[in-house]
């Protein structure tokens, strides 16, 4: 699952709407909703982000947030270590080799402390 597709499910159950009706009233397929939420499908575009936040009514931080959940939302990640140590990148293919079996916790502590390096700039 994406954290757009995991925002789109819950925005969705919250109002009691069915992927059917959501999907007919955005001119796409349920299918196409359902991989979306399940992560099985890429970003979703710009002008579906837009239906989706007009369908809900989100407005101001709401929409931003579900502009940014889709950003990132690629459920195919490429890391890109050319010009990093070894140690980047023999840590890029362990993550791409282990992050499925990785726990909750565990995920959720490396996000920590990502979030504790300072910004680039």
């Amino acid at each position: 699952m994406t954290p757009f597709g995991a925002r789109l499910r819950t925005l969705r159950e919250a109002r009691g709407v069915t992927l059917t009706e959501l999907a007919r009233a955005l001119h796409v397929s349920a299918a196409y909703l359902s991989a979306l939420e399940h992560g099985h499908r890429g970003r979703p575009s710009p002008g579906l982000i837009h239906q989706v936040n007009e369908y809900f009514g989100l407005i101001w931080d709401d929409a931003e947030e579900m502009a940014r959940l889709a950003r990132i939302s690629h459920p195919r990640v490429v890391v890109d270590t050319s010009g990093l140590s070894a140690e980047a990148t023999a840590l890029a293919n362990r993550l791409a080799r282990d992050i499925r079996r990785l726990p909750p916790e565990t995920i959720a502590a490396l996000h920590a402390v990502l979030e504790a390096v300072p910004p680039k700039g």
